[in-house]
């Protein structure tokens, strides 16, 4: 049974109920010249159809095993949201998934957005697809497709949402970490460019009870606005690592620090039989960790397993191939540091010696 439509009532939209379609088509019209600056062999990042291609058989690998990640940028949102600035939020994005490719060894290939708000703002939209299509480029990946949702009603005001997926490929005999990892072997740390993208929550709360709002110099950094400062971009550590890859068989693993710094992180790509022992007066921390640690009295030990310290990427290496590879990075621009050693585990799988020079200026 069919009702016809009542002439004497108001004809309700999908706009009505807050969902603007022309605004979405707007924005996919918008962001297309930025999704065609990451074509690469194997995708020729067009956007519009119901789901991305990707041509592996243009790559070149001989006997491929594909890496998956996904993740999203947490509550360091909140600080873009609130000071409007947009423009970076997105290489963070893709910084957190494309990072952790690698440390498998993998190449990305390709990687999706999904971005959900409760009312759309193309150009609002368009300058954080801006920053997920230059997280792309720098780590060689094409932003082949998405998802842009507007949801009233889930998300208030301004709030929006970002998740990515990132795929790559690496050959079957070159996945990381090796098995022959044992006592002798280096670590080399490579510097973060500051906080990255955890440990949002402590941070917010830090400065909440610094009393300074966003729009405030930075204490660490007095030429920039906190809120600024604090969304400076995860380093995308790709390209620097796949070249040494490809240039030395000396990299045994390797590890990004996200959540969980130095001292959760580490674990995850050892032996059951190994440790880890660092000595923490080499890291130059910035000076947002002193700050962050001064303002919340934060222990060292809480700030180890909190944050990256100043430490994004750890390398752990056979150690006749050290220098070498140490070099080679520090030629790709990479502030390199010599962490310390891998040693037979008596008891922790990180062991700290000294002190982290924890500075806010």
């Amino acid at each position: 049974m069919t009702a016809d439509n009542d002439p004497g009532r108001d004809s309700v939209s999908y706009s009505d109920a807050g969902v603007d379609i022309d605004a979405g088509n707007a924005l996919v019209e918008a962001i297309k010249p930025l999704v065609k600056s990451t074509r690469r062999p194997g995708a020729d990042a067009e956007i519009g159809g119901f789901g991305g291609l990707f041509d592996l058989a243009k790559v070149g690998y001989r006997d491929p095993v594909l890496v998956a990640a996904t993740d999203g940028v947490g509550t360091k949102l909140k600080i873009a949201i609130e000071t409007g600035i947009l423009d970076t939020i997105g290489i963070d994005l893709v910084a957190m998934s494309v990072n952790d490719l690698v440390v498998q060894g993998a190449e990305p290939l390709f990687f999706l957005d999904y971005f959900a708000t409760g009312k759309l703002d193309p150009a609002a939209g368009a300058r954080i697809v801006g920053g997920v299509a230059e997280g792309c480029r720098q780590s060689g990946a094409a932003l082949i497709g998405g998802e842009t949702a507007e949801m009233p009603g889930m998300y208030a005001g301004k709030d929006f949402d970002l998740a990515g997926f990132a795929v790559g490929a690496v050959e079957r005999d070159a996945i990381l970490p090796r098995p022959d990892i044992g006592p002798g072997d280096r670590l080399l740390g490579l510097a973060s460019s500051g906080v990255h993208s955890n440990g949002y929550s402590l941070v917010r709360k830090l400065v909440e009870r610094s009393g300074l709002g966003y729009d405030a110099p930075a204490p660490f950094e007095p030429s920039s606005p906190l809120g600024k400062a604090l969304l400076t971009p995860t380093r995308i550590y790709v390209k620097p690592l796949l070249k040494a890859l490809r240039a030395s068989k000396g990299i045994k693993a390797l590890a990004h620090i996200t959540g969980g710094g130095l001292t959760e992180n580490l674990p995850r790509v050892l032996p059951a039989a190994t440790a880890a022992r660092i000595d923490l007066s080499r890291i130059a921390a910035p000076p947002v960790f002193g700050w962050l640690a001064q303002t919340g009295n934060v222990e060292e030990r809480e700030m180890l397993r909190t944050f990256n310290c100043g430490i994004g990427m750890v390398i752990v290496t056979a150690a006749a191939e050290t220098d070498a590879i140490a070099k080679l990075l520090r030629a790709e621009g990479e502030t390199v540091i010599d962490l310390g050693v891998i040693e037979q585990r008596r008891d922790a799988a990180v062991v700290y010696d000294g002190k982290l020079g924890l500075k806010a200026n």
